[in-house]
């Protein structure tokens, strides 16, 4: 499609370079850019490999991705504001605020939280657990320590909220046309960024995976290990954990401060 509508008949480097560019323009995203890409590199491999046609995109490079995460995380003030903001004399704000607080010490993602029941919390050795479904498995075979504080607050909630069916969803919802339902992944972002905002806390980089970056962040921040934070967010690959202490160390950088120093003073 894009050859015929430049009337390019015989495609060269040039032209792979000039497709990559107008993607650019077009305002593509560097992970959409990088993809399209991957597949003109495949047709021309199979080209070559067949002797059909020249690998005219072998060395052609794709957009650069950054290795920083697009959500910005709390800080350990941020996230106590936010949840001391909550109003938890209300079924709606005991609800909140226990699922909020799991997220951001437990490292939860949105629909991890979405698929949890009261009966996957658990005991294991002497402390309590979640355990959850995470992103990519079939069954429930990830387990999360679960703070005293978290504990307590989903207790409250599930007392509340007078639990006797442990196979009930872990949070449900308090709106009219799900009440008692199970959750959403939609109705906790919006939960969240309600929370978020009310605390004064309105960006777009802020949303509720932000509480997932949260607790990578500040379980580094105050000495958990990069294998203990990997870890409390299941990564596979220590790379994905790495960034964390990366953007860390970025932070912590006095370089800019020595020049202000050599400037101003």
């Amino acid at each position: 499609m894009y050859l015929r509508e430049n009337s390019i008949i015989q495609p060269t480097p040039q032209s792979v370079r000039q497709y990559r560019d107008d993607l650019k323009k077009a305002g593509k995203k560097p992970t959409t850019i990088k993809n399209y890409l991957i597949a003109v590199k495949r047709f021309f491999q199979w080209t070559e490999e067949e002797r059909l046609y020249p690998n005219i995109a072998k060395y052609i490079k794709p957009a650069h991705i950054s290795n920083n995460f697009k959500k910005d995380y709390f800080t350990s003030n941020q996230a106590k504001k936010i949840l001391t903001n909550i109003d938890r004399t209300t079924l709606k704000g005991e609800r909140d605020y226990a699922m909020l607080a799991m997220m951001m010490t437990m490292g939860l993602r949105t629909i991890e939280v979405v698929r949890a029941n009261v009966e996957d919390i658990r005991t294991k050795g002497d402390a309590t657990v979640l355990y959850v479904q995470g992103k990519g498995h079939q069954e429930k075979d990830d387990l999360v320590r679960m703070p005293s504080h978290v504990e307590n607050a989903i207790r409250d909630y599930l007392s509340a909220r007078n639990v006797q069916d442990l196979s009930q969803p872990l949070f449900t919802s308090t709106s009219n046309h799900n009440l008692n339902g199970r959750m959403t992944t939609r109705s906790i972002r919006r939960i969240a960024k309600r929370n978020f905002i009310s605390s004064g806390f309105n960006s777009p980089r802020l949303t509720a995976h932000s509480m997932r970056h949260t607790a990578a962040t500040l379980s580094l921040l105050n000495g958990a290990t990069l294998q203990q934070a990997q870890e409390l967010l299941r990564h596979k690959n220590i790379a994905t954990t790495e960034i964390y202490a990366h953007n860390i160390d970025a932070t912590k950088n006095p370089a800019s401060s020595e020049v202000d120093q050599a400037i101003f003073n």
